[in-house]
């Protein structure tokens, strides 16, 4: 089993200038699910031959743009090329049942295509199995200004993968994410530049050193982060830790 980074950006303005992709992470086992589709997932994927068609699984943790704008045409892959219907779509409130005026982060037409659609509330478990393999969802918590988003911990092929997704550090996070393999932390900021709703470097810090996962990964930087400090800032976590922890990049893949 792998993870493969297509985008490891975040924040507004790297959005627009995109020094990452925004595309979000691969998990490639026995079943392939592709993890907060942003924009870039499709074109910066398949330039990385991460391809759509051989998709299993698609999970949007909030209905923000950089985490869902490809997510119809993961699924145009998922169920090839929309004339076979196939995979399952695993997203936020927001994303699969819309909100009070109606919109949604995949319209109702794509998830139409999907074999099983499922809305993730925090606390929520639930086994998924397909003919080619089978995996478990343990959906966690987030502190965000999309109040339905979710982190998780997922299960498959032996391997136990937490991610955080967008979160500010909240009283109980470390329990819910103890016993990972791998962690996977949306890191913002700095420490010295906290931001609503976001987890700051010695936030992560604090999470990776307690949670205590067999490997660390800092995902979803800002610009701060992205400019020269995050493979310092992963350094320093991992002499303070003890806890291996790398700094993601665009087109890094991490053998499990």
């Amino acid at each position: 089993m792998e993870l493969f980074f297509i985008g490891t950006g975040g924040g507004r303005i790297n959005l627009l200038r995109r020094l990452r992709s925004t595309g979000g992470f691969r998990i490639n086992g026995s079943l392939n699910i592709h993890v907060d589709p942003g924009p870039g997932a499709l074109a910066d994927g398949m330039r990385r031959h991460q391809d759509p068609l051989k998709l299993d699984a698609v999970i949007v943790t909030h209905h923000h743009i950089d985490h869902c704008n490809d997510a119809a045409l993961m699924v145009e892959g998922m169920s090839h090329f929309g004339l076979k219907k196939g995979g399952i779509l695993i997203g936020s409130k927001y994303v699969i049942e819309g909100n009070e005026k109606g919109d949604r982060g995949v319209d109702l037409y794509h998830q139409s295509l999907c074999d099983e659609v499922f809305t993730a509330n925090p606390g929520k478990k639930k086994d998924f199995e397909s003919k080619k393999g089978k995996f478990s969802l343990e959906c966690i918590k987030a502190v965000h200004d999309s109040a339905d988003a979710f982190g998780f911990k997922l299960k498959m092929d032996g391997k136990t993968i937490g991610y955080t997704s967008d979160t500010e550090f909240y009283k109980g996070m470390i329990d819910n994410y103890i016993g990972c393999d791998v962690l996977i932390v949306n890191t913002l900021k700095p420490s010295e530049d906290p931001y609503e709703g976001h987890m700051t470097a010695a936030q992560a810090r604090d999470l990776i050193g307690k949670a205590g996962p067999k490997l660390a990964i800092l995902n979803h930087l800002g610009m701060k982060m992205i400019m020269g400090k995050s493979k310092i800032i992963a350094k320093e976590m991992e002499d303070e830790t003890g806890v291996k922890t790398i700094a993601a990049t665009d087109g890094m893949r991490v053998q499990l």
